[in-house]
């Protein structure tokens, strides 16, 4: 599905996602990335892990999007697995994982209390063992989950350093940081980071409001937006932001070839001038292709505006 930039209408068509290199030395990916958070979600096996994977390219979502603690800290060991069934499939995508948030689980029996941990040794740690459990020589992006703000800056950096210099990991990056604290890290760094993972959506404008995204333009890089459906949130009854962008997107959905409400949401992420990469988190092979054929949607200008006015309950100031 690709749209006339100038008239906002969309046809059918058979390009792939665009893809992104997300800074200027950083990797390359999908504009559409898998986001494995709900992975073990019901009973999938190696083989059926596989099998979304493979589907997932097919529709040109070749990045794939991880964490340590996903899955309680099972998620990586899945994904292992499964690419341990076609070594080769590996070069077909690129991982992206997070490290940094621990909380008491079996996995974990010596931690007493939810908390973060950025520093030096266990991002290295934490680190090798993700690359131990997707049974990988290389993790295209490492991403600190969360600021942690019981460790300086220079520890934190000087474990992506030595990371970076190794060679297991090729980009670093940051997730859910705020603009002055990627200004911080930053500074301490060999190489900058490359990317800064948020959570954006219609129904979460924080980051267009706040400088985040603003800081990206200016960095040049594409941020990684989660939960760019709201996590659910856009399809739920009683929801009165919801229910404004249900009937929003059904007076547009004719102008762009049938687009839904799901399409049109993460079309509307996509449309951000800072250009973000959009991390879904479906099980579901048939939503996984409809969100990336809303990469072939460009939103026209007035368009972007109504469904953002449609979110608010009010026009723009």
């Amino acid at each position: 599905m690709v749209c006339n930039a100038a008239t906002g209408r969309a046809k059918t068509a058979n390009a792939m996602p665009a893809r992104y290199r997300l800074s200027p030395d950083g990797p390359e990916f999908s504009r559409i990335a898998y986001g494995t958070w709900r992975l073990m979600e019901g009973a999938h096996g190696p083989a059926e892990i596989l099998d979304r994977f493979k589907a997932c390219v097919d529709a040109g979502v070749t990045t794939i999007d991880t964490a340590e603690i996903y899955g309680l800290y099972a998620v990586e060991e899945a994904i292992g697995n499964a690419l341990a069934l076609e070594p080769s499939f590996r070069s077909r995508i690129e991982i992206a994982t997070k490290c940094g948030i621990y909380l008491p689980c079996p996995a974990f029996p010596s931690v007493r209390s939810h908390h973060y941990d950025a520093t030096a040794a266990r991002i290295v740690e934490s680190a090798e063992k993700s690359l131990r459990l997707l049974r990988t020589d290389r993790i295209d992006l490492l991403m600190v989950h969360r600021p942690d703000w019981f460790t300086a800056a220079d520890e934190t950096a000087e474990g992506l350093n030595s990371l970076l210099r190794s060679g297991k990991v090729l980009a670093v990056g940051a997730s859910n940081f705020n603009t002055h604290q990627v200004e911080l890290l930053n500074s301490r760094l060999d190489r900058p980071l490359a990317v800064n993972q948020i959570e954006f959506s219609l129904l979460h404008t924080d980051p267009m409001e706040d400088g985040t995204l603003d800081q990206c333009q200016r960095l040049r890089i594409h941020p990684m937006a989660w939960s760019p459906l709201g996590g659910g949130r856009l399809f739920a009854g009683g929801d009165p932001s919801a229910g404004r962008l249900q009937k929003a997107a059904a007076e547009l959905s004719g102008k762009y070839s049938g687009a839904s409400l799901d399409q049109l949401a993460c079309a509307w992420v996509l449309a951000h001038p800072s250009r973000p990469v959009a991390v879904i988190g479906t099980n579901n092979t048939a939503r996984i292709q409809a969100a990336a054929a809303a990469s072939g949607i460009e939103l026209g200008r007035e368009d972007f505006f109504a469904l953002w006015s449609a979110a608010k309950g009010r026009p723009i100031p």
